[in-house]
């Protein structure tokens, strides 16, 4: 029998391990401007050490000098000769006789006065829309119940996210659970049962998408499209469905005539696109108008007026409302020109200045400081050092950065886009001497004032195909020429991936039909058969 025994072993490995202090400059160097202001400001309120040098704000040293020196004075000082006309408030005493009226206290006033976070505006979302329309109508408690869950399972886009089945099915667990809750009798406890709970949800859902925008609480794109061109039927019905009345003045015959004329091909154009939408959408997606109008049994002329009725429709009615914020994006670093030479320069305005504190110095070397006391001020030291050294360095290796990127970019610079050159990572980072992961994380999320506008770091950063003199051409270049090679082509003989990559030899530039097909791809242009105009 082996009886287990304890032993020792010795054992020697390398692994890396990752520090305190290293992981902090890791994250620094990560971060942008305002991102960086906002960790040193919450640095600033956990670590007592820590001061922000500002000559316009007293530091606490001379806060507690100057009120040494104050009470001092006060101690010492004789009491000035009182005035007796000092002790009279003659602004109470006029206010009482003048004041025609009742005056409150001025301290019931502002304990009175509304916070002004209550006069900042909140964008409205679409759910907010739907749900102060649903308000202002008069339906079955019940149906506005259903259409409130309605409005809730809308995405972005304004679409219903889930099935009528699936939202029926909820629908009779929530009433189920709330009847199992009000078994005493309060609140309703009425359990629809599956069929009952499937025609609630269509007529909340129906209920929704008579609400503005037109086309919401659709399941597809057809239903969306033909929601929003029905409801402009119903408004051109109610503002022409009306004949002119007959005036009997011949001279404005001509204009009445041509008037109708005008409605009834608006009216037309209404019909065939929900012809079109209901029936021949996918036609409508090749752009063959001879194939369509034979499809759809219409003219040519129809067909193209029904197209281009349905191209003023919106197929994600929902972004109206659920736009997304736009982001502050303040620059890290300013390229500017000085002489014939690019210089780089760090924004750090409103960034605050750290020092560390003299009275906590004084503390450290004072005999009357407890040990915890100086232990806890050592380790507060030692943190605010590491920190200031890592803001230190995240600022050494942008600038690092930033001049290669402008030494090595000042066509760009002078030119614009047409003149950017290949850079990858790594040839930045073996030419600083640091990590690829390195620069990564200094160009992330940090943003240069050029005079090309203001650019993102990685912006800069591009792959490149091989031309006459070797890799010269962007990646970002390369697809602009692409991108104005179809722009410029004929419609009705679009060209191929082929003969693109064709014209791009023909300019020096080596690129096979994959690659000119996958960047077509990335810029979202529809193949050549779907850019093809038929007539």
């Amino acid at each position: 029998m082996v009886l287990l025994q304890p032993r020792l072993n010795l054992k020697v490995s390398q692994r890396q391990v990752l520090t305190p202090g290293l992981m902090q400059m890791v994250s620094v160097l990560a971060l942008n401007k305002l991102e960086l202001k906002e960790m040193i400001d919450a640095e600033m309120v956990e670590n007592p050490v820590l001061e922000e040098i500002d000559e316009s704000v007293p530091m606490l040293d001379q806060v507690a000098g100057r009120e040494e020196l104050l009470e001092r004075s006060v101690e010492e000082a004789a009491a000035p000769p009182k005035d007796v006309f000092s002790e009279i408030d003659f602004g109470s005493y006029f206010q009482e006789y003048l004041d025609p009226g009742y005056r409150t206290q001025s301290e019931y006033e502002e304990s009175e006065k509304p916070s002004f976070e209550n006069f900042l505006s909140q964008p409205t979302t679409l759910a907010d829309h739907l749900a102060w329309q649903l308000g202002s109508l008069t339906v079955d408690s019940e149906l506005n119940e259903v259409a409130e869950y309605v409005i809730g399972n809308l995405d972005e886009c304004g679409y219903l996210a889930t099935g009528d089945d699936e939202l029926a099915a909820a629908y009779a667990q929530f009433r189920a659970e709330s009847a199992q809750a009000n078994r005493n009798g309060k609140g309703n406890g009425h359990v629809p049962d599956a069929s009952n709970a499937l025609d609630i949800v269509k007529g909340a859902i129906e209920l929704v998408q008579g609400l503005d925008p037109a086309g919401v609480a659709a399941h597809d794109l057809r239903e969306c499209l033909l929601l929003q061109i029905r409801a402009q039927q119903q408004e051109f019905d109610l503002l022409y469905g009306t004949p002119f009345a007959e005036t009997g003045d011949e001279p404005h015959r001509g204009f009445k005539d041509e008037a109708d004329a005008k409605i009834e091909e608006r009216r037309r154009a209404m019909e065939v696109a929900a012809l079109i939408v209901d029936q021949h959408l996918q036609l409508m997606q090749k752009r063959d108008l001879k194939e369509l109008a034979r499809a759809a049994q219409i003219s040519i002329e129809e067909a193209q007026a029904g197209t281009e009725f349905i191209r003023t429709l919106d197929p994600r009615p929902g972004r109206l409302y659920n736009r997304d914020q736009a982001r502050l994006i303040e620059p890290d670093v300013v390229f500017v020109k000085r002489g014939d030479e690019w210089t780089v320069s760090m924004n750090e305005e409103d960034l605050p200045s750290l020092r560390l504190s003299q009275r906590y110095r004084r503390m450290l070397v004072s005999n009357t400081t407890d040990k915890e006391v100086k232990e806890y001020v050592k380790e507060r030291f030692r943190s605010a050092m590491q920190l200031m050294r890592n803001i230190a360095q995240r600022k050494s290796t942008i600038l690092r950065v930033c001049e290669v990127i402008v030494r090595r970019q000042p066509d760009f610079l002078d030119r614009g886009v047409e003149a950017l050159r290949p850079m990858m990572i790594k040839e930045v980072a073996e030419e600083i001497g640091v990590h690829p992961s390195t620069v990564s994380r200094a160009v992330a999320n940090k943003y240069a004032h050029t005079p090309q506008g203001v650019l993102e770091l990685r912006f800069f950063f591009t792959e490149g195909a091989n031309g006459p003199e070797g890799a010269d051409t962007s990646l970002l270049v390369l697809k602009r020429k692409v991108k104005k090679l179809i722009e410029d082509e004929d419609p009705h003989r679009p060209l191929t991936d082929d003969q693109l990559a064709a014209l791009l030899q023909s300019q020096g530039i080596q690129l096979t039909r994959r690659t000119v097909a996958k960047y077509r791809e990335d810029m979202n242009i529809p193949s050549t058969h779907q850019r093809r105009r038929r007539e």
